[in-house]
């Protein structure tokens, strides 16, 4: 079964955030990272129960993790339905939490 990924208006401006960061000091690799998590995004289509919970109460909140250099980042998610997974926040793992 294939998910449809949707993001949060708050999700999207998460990425359009991280892109202007790394856009300001490398175009290279802003695109890099948008290139990495866009196939996380495409790996939440197929699989989105194989990432971790975000909490223990709630099986249908988790996490996705996407490496990209040193660190890289968490995608926050729910599993709304069985053809539905909808992104939430989106940070990078040197991050506090999620804003």
């Amino acid at each position: 079964m294939t998910f449809t990924v949707r993001f949060t208006p708050e999700a999207k401006e998460d990425l359009a955030g991280l892109y202007a960061f790394l856009l300001e000091k490398d175009l290279y690799a802003a695109e890099k990272a948008l290139n990495a998590l866009s196939k996380g995004f495409d790996f939440l289509r197929e699989f989105p129960f194989s990432c971790r919970k975000a909490i223990p109460e709630n099986p249908l909140l988790r996490e996705l993790l996407v490496s990209f250099g040193n660190s890289g980042y968490v995608a926050l998610f729910e599993i709304e339905d069985q053809s539905t997974v909808t992104i939430l926040a989106v940070r990078h793992q040197r991050e506090d939490d999620y804003y």
